[in-house]
């Protein structure tokens, strides 16, 4: 979870993310790491700036040949 989607705005202050769209995110996440456990596998969680946590994991794990990821599209103001 990256803490700026969470603050408002540089325009008009108004939440990126409200508490409806995080409630639905939070029961997502953990209706997805239960369905994965159910599997046989887990699912990482992290709060931070995607740019450092996934430095973290690379680190802490050693062993990473690649990493894929997924960029959001989007207006940028």
């Amino acid at each position: 979870f990256d803490p700026r989607h969470y603050l408002g705005t540089h325009c008009y202050g108004f939440p990126k993310t409200g508490p409806h769209r995080l409630r639905f995110l939070l029961e997502s996440v953990t209706d997805l790491r239960e369905t994965l456990k159910k599997k046989g596998s887990t699912l990482v969680v992290r709060k931070g700036k995607p740019e450092d946590v996934v430095n973290d994991l690379i680190t802490q794990l050693g062993s990473v040949s690649a990493v894929a990821f997924h960029e959001e599209v989007g207006e940028i103001l």
